[in-house]
């Protein structure tokens, strides 16, 4: 949070007024280059010489290197990437700018747009630890294929509020439209759904910001080994999802990331000599109209996951408004007002009449 993304320095007006001395900063470094050598152990001498967070690293592994190009990690959450090539967009959609790379000291920096989703995987751990309604994660895409649909269910995993591009912490989770005929196998599909729904308020938000809608999406992650959820995820975007071989682009990322760093050279990161990758595509296989009444549906759902926590918590006791002594204060002093109103008034009459 100190860092100038247009300057690449360290801010010197936030550092004043977080009154941080700028001296005890490191040196800012770009994405690729030699740090240091390993100084110990079977990969003593070895250089250090790649330097990405996750996110970005698994933008580079996914080969995401033109203006316009997107991956979606799906791990715990759910983090979506857009590169927007040497410029700086600033959403004003609910997402976040940032530095995608600078893959060498000479190298110019790229910038992304990424937006955020809280529970992806994790809803998929919470149905196991806390309902008990799977044994292991891998049970769900069984249990989902079973029904095929959610039977009008919607689940919003709301847990701690809702990231991009709401950036609502009122909101908490709530499963919608339960009818006698709703199991478990239709509340794990909604779970799905939910992820999926999550990463399409994402993409629209991104398309609206970059005025380019995609063309597809490029996934990675753990949870991209579930079929039924790459099949979701397509038929919701309405575009195809790319899913390729290798899905720990992330690691993949950070070594390309090190091996073309000059003094290196092991890995060329120019177009003419970036390999394909084997890939496995998703294609939507439902209609556009369906794919919207599901999608406007789940918006429906979210609002009504809104404002669920207020500043009177259900956990403090005694419900009663007037625990709250400001509010308390201001509704008898309203009434003693009105009922003050309404003496003077008949007062006033009375007064009149007997003239």
């Amino acid at each position: 949070m100190l860092f100038n993304i247009h300057s690449l320095e360290w801010d010197k007006e936030l550092c004043e007024f977080f009154e941080i001395p700028m001296k005890v900063l490191p040196n800012v470094r770009s994405s690729s280059e030699i740090y240091g050598l390993m100084k110990a152990g079977a990969l003593e001498g070895v250089p250090i010489s790649g330097c990405l967070g996750d996110q970005s690293a698994a933008l580079v592994g996914q080969m995401c290197f033109q203006d316009g190009q997107a991956k979606n990690t799906y791990g715990t959450g759910c983090f979506l990437l857009c590169n927007t090539g040497r410029k700086c967009v600033f959403s004003e959609h609910g997402l976040l700018t940032t530095v995608a790379y600078k893959l060498g000291r000479d190298k110019p920096v790229y910038y992304a747009l990424e937006g955020s989703v809280a529970i992806a995987g994790a809803v998929i751990r919470w149905l196991r630890d806390n309902l008990g309604i799977i044994k292991s994660s891998e049970e769900i895409e069984k249990l989902a294929k079973e029904v095929g649909t959610s039977y009008g269910c919607y689940f919003v995993p709301a847990f701690s509020g809702l990231y991009a591009p709401y950036w609502e912490p009122s909101a908490r989770g709530i499963i919608c439209g339960l009818t006698q005929f709703t199991n478990k196998c239709h509340i794990a599909f909604a779970a799905l759904e939910a992820v999926c729904f999550q990463t399409r308020e994402i993409l629209d938000a991104m398309n609206r910001d970059c005025g380019i809608p995609l063309s597809h999406l490029q996934v990675d992650g753990g949870m991209t080994n579930n079929k039924i959820l790459m099949q979701l995820q397509a038929d919701i975007l309405y575009i195809p999802v790319v899913k390729p071989s290798m899905p720990e682009t992330t690691a993949l990322g950070a070594a390309m990331a090190a091996g073309a760093a000059e003094g290196v050279g092991v890995w060329s990161l120019e177009p003419e000599d970036l390999s394909a990758v084997t890939m496995e595509r998703f294609e939507p296989q439902i209609n556009a109209e369906e794919s919207e009444i599901r999608y406007s549906t789940w918006k429906k759902a979210v609002m009504k996951s809104v404002g669920w926590v207020t500043t009177q918590s259900s956990e403090s006791g005694d419900p009663s408004i007037f625990c709250s002594l400001p509010l308390g204060f201001f509704i008898v002093s309203s009434m003693v007002m009105l009922i003050g109103a309404r003496y003077i008034s008949g007062t006033w009459k009375i007064h009149e009449r007997s003239n």
